[in-house]
């Protein structure tokens, strides 16, 4: 886990928070605390339990290294990384919960605004340490306080378990952005300017927050890049904990599981997660478009923490005076294709089975080949998958905020990523980068390549001023959405504000609901 370098001969930040003092690092100007534990441990007893408030300590506690992600599924050799992170921690393996904060001006009284990240990863991977998601650059240039965080992802945060409650992922964003609340003066900020922003799942989380009670007050601006649009019912969620749970011959309840070692817990997700990749009919016919995507983790809509959809919930009124600012990439299904080996290879029976199973209504498939008469089977394909997943649910928590009276600002990055000689296009995760200022630093860097143009850092200029002044005055600089002109912020090589591009989607979608997805079968 890559940390910024340090200047030996800066004096070391401390502060001091309702749970004990802290000793961080001053890197290229900006203070960084690492490793601040915002919960207790999610282990033992309170193994699959609701977080809990982190004990005090005595004395200064060193804040200087990322601390242990949550266990992690395999995607993309993450559950390596994380047992690697573990042994480099310094801090017991088991503190998964835990903040990290960047300011360019520690201590009471600078009144800064508060950016928390929430990271992606499809429920089921992310952990705050990756080096795409060092805030010294959005701190030190936007004049802002950067927080990120871990949070439990997979069984462990999302699984249905019986005697637990639900989405305790989203329940220990809830608890960092308590922990910001109650602490964030001391290192400079401002409690009552908080902004919550993420990506893909940590943009679905966002959704999620806007629409819980409990998280009410917690933040009053909200971005979310390339929202998901899987939020699941209480059956579907049980019926995937229970397959999970199958996997080591137990059931799906903390009296089974919690004697289960978190990695074996993992492996049993990603051994579920593996079968619906490979396309069983069995499971496709119980667990619908979440079997199809490969998808065994989302939020569930169980009518208490998360009493509706977002959508529906901001429609309602839920998130009213909360500025949002939503967008999404033009090709975010790209990524995909290219990771199933699909990249133009689609036939013209992947499409049509792909436009019978996601395009909304019973019609979609006819009008998506109306809507794009001239589009061949990779087009197709892409498009309805970018649709169903991604672009429409995003835009549609747009006009859900909007038709409850409060502001929404659009964008959709259209800029074709560079790296692999362009293949990806502006594909999904290609914000991140772009909008962090690490152009060269983690995954996400093969899309940007190895020495990123002035082109790509000029973009990279643009999007972080708009977030840093949305999360300042609540305005990134282009007129809020409405359901007349639609206007939106379009990043490419030239930015222009136009009419929302992706119409003919729009067309199709806008009676669709989003509702959270259903058990299909028995």
């Amino acid at each position: 886990m890559s940390v910024s370098a340090t200047d030996p001969s800066a004096p070391r930040p401390e502060v001091r928070t309702a749970a004990g003092a802290l000793r961080g690092t001053r890197e290229a100007g900006v203070a960084v605390f690492r490793g601040i534990p915002f919960a207790e441990p999610p282990v033992g007893a309170l193994r699959f339990a609701a977080p809990q408030p982190v004990r005090g300590w005595d004395g200064v506690r060193e804040a200087v290294s990322y601390g242990p992600p949550p266990p992690q599924g395999g995607h993309f050799g993450m559950d390596a990384l994380a047992r690697d992170a573990v042994g480099n921690s310094g801090q017991a393996a088991d503190d998964w919960l835990t903040v990290n904060v960047w300011s360019p001006e520690p201590g009471p009284g600078a009144g800064l605004p508060v950016m928390v990240w929430i990271q992606g990863g499809a429920y089921t991977i992310g952990m705050s340490g990756l080096p795409e998601y060092d805030g010294g650059r959005l701190a030190r240039e936007g004049g802002v306080i950067v927080v990120t965080f871990n949070y439990r992802v997979g069984l462990e945060g999302f699984g249905q378990i019986e005697g637990a409650p639900a989405n305790r992922g989203l329940l220990d964003q809830i608890a960092a952005l308590e922990w910001v609340r109650d602490n964030i003066r001391a290192f400079g900020g401002d409690p009552d300017r908080v902004t919550a922003f993420g990506q893909s799942a940590g943009a679905g989380s966002v959704a999620a927050l806007l629409a819980m009670p409990r998280a009410a007050g917690l933040f009053g601006r909200a971005v979310a890049q390339s929202v998901p649009g899987t939020f699941f019912t209480p059956e579907l969620a049980a019926g995937i904990a229970a397959a999970c749970a199958a996997e080591l011959g137990l059931k799906p309840t903390v009296a089974d599981l919690s004697v289960v070692s978190p990695a074996r817990l993992s492996a049993a997700g990603d051994a579920v997660g593996a079968e619906l990749g490979a396309g069983t009919e069995h499971w496709a016919d119980r667990w619908g478009r979440a079997a199809l995507r490969s998808i065994p983790f989302s939020p569930v809509v169980e009518g208490d923490a998360l009493p509706v959809t977002p959508w529906q919930a901001l429609a309602e009124g839920a998130a009213r005076g909360v500025p949002l600012l939503v967008g999404h990439t033009r090709h975010e299904q790209r990524l995909f294709t290219a990771l199933d080996g699909l990249l133009g290879q689609v036939t013209q029976e992947q499409a049509t089975a792909a436009l019978d199973a996601f395009a909304p209504g019973r019609d979609g498939a006819r009008r998506y080949r109306d809507g794009y008469p001239a589009a061949g089977p990779d087009e197709l394909y892409e498009l309805v998958h970018s649709d169903w997943l991604f672009r429409m649910p995003s835009l549609r928590l747009a006009e859900a905020q909007t038709a409850a009276g409060s502001r929404a600002h659009v964008y959709e990055l259209a800029w074709p990523a560079p790296g692999m000689g362009g293949a990806f296009g502006a594909c999904h995760g290609l914000d991140v980068p772009l909008v962090f200022g690490n152009l060269d630093r983690g995954q996400p860097a093969v899309l940007i390549g190895e020495d990123p143009s002035p082109e790509a850092e000029a973009l990279s200029a643009r999007m972080r001023a708009a977030w840093t002044a949305f999360a300042t005055h609540g305005d990134p600089g282009w007129p809020a959405y409405d359901t007349g002109q639609r206007l939106v912020q379009v990043y490419d090589t030239l930015p222009a504000v136009t009419a929302y591009p992706e119409e003919a989607s729009r067309l199709i979608w806008q009676d669709h609901a989003f509702p959270a997805l259903p058990l299909t079968g028995p």
